[in-house]
């Protein structure tokens, strides 16, 4: 993936600030971070969703994960931090590989202040999780 800036990064041709890195996973600080000590972690193998990559892949960076936001959590003296992953444009996912956004948290911070919640329709519920169901493979 020679137009991929995380596969050109994980090749050492884009210089990042690592904070970690081992055969499957490379974790570096976001360069354009909502907070101190935004933390991008990103499978080394290229696939650009969740739902497209290897099942040994996601196997590899799950543990990587919870280890790396514990570490940028009490590194930053966070209150909390968001996992975030976002799949595909309109989700806003800008660069197309898989990559999780750690970020630390404040109470206060004023960062997500309302997630845009609503409820279902009498009865909507049961449709959508049927057709997820049927979906699932």
């Amino acid at each position: 993936m020679d137009e991929c800036v995380f596969c050109r990064m994980v090749a050492g041709e884009i210089p990042v600030v690592k904070v970690y890195e081992d055969g499957a996973v490379l974790a570096f600080l976001d360069i354009g971070p909502v907070s101190d000590g935004h933390t991008v972690v990103i499978p080394k193998a290229h696939c650009t969703n969740a739902h497209e990559c290897e099942p040994e892949t996601l196997a590899k960076v799950g543990p990587c994960l919870g280890r790396i936001a514990g570490a940028v959590a009490r590194a930053m003296n966070a209150d909390g931090y968001n996992i975030l992953c976002n799949n595909g444009r309109a989700a806003g996912q800008v660069v197309e590989h898989l990559h999780f956004h750690i970020i630390p948290r404040k109470a206060g911070d004023g960062v997500f202040r309302q997630w845009p919640a609503y409820k279902y329709e009498e009865g909507r519920i049961s449709e959508i999780a049927e057709k997820i169901r049927k979906t699932l493979m």
